[in-house]
């Protein structure tokens, strides 16, 4: 299996797993921003968001127009939020604290799209 694919049946996935789980317990999202005052969350999850973010990146850096390219700024997104949590966490907080909840379902909601469309690329459920 060609690594694009693999990268794009993980991320098709998992943004379609994340959307399930906000949709169906909107309060987790209140809960995460909540847990990332927490000094010791904040710092783990930065560093999950700059591994994440390098391996995608180290192992898929692939600029073509295609779906290849959502791959990648999916690793240099995770990258940069990784590295703003770890740099500027009181910054990057005080901003989560200003986006409301609906602003955050709009954005995965989008996100969720992306999977549908990533997972279509892989599985050519619909062809178009």
């Amino acid at each position: 299996m060609e690594l694009s694919q693999l990268f794009a049946k993980f991320w098709g996935w998992y943004l379609i797993i994340f959307f399930l789980i906000l949709s169906l317990n909107p309060k987790r999202i209140k809960q995460i921003f909540n847990d990332l005052k927490d000094e010791k969350f904040l710092i783990l999850t930065s560093f999950l968001a700059i591994i994440v973010g390098m391996v995608n990146i180290i192992f898929h850096n692939i600029w073509e127009p295609n779906y290849k390219i959502i791959i990648t700024l999916i690793g240099w997104f995770s990258l940069f939020i990784g590295l703003a949590l770890f740099i500027f966490p009181k910054w990057t907080v005080d901003w989560l604290e200003i986006t409301n909840v609906k602003f955050v379902q709009v954005i995965y909601t989008l996100l969720f799209l992306i999977g549908l469309f990533l997972l279509n690329e892989v599985y050519q459920l619909i062809p178009y």
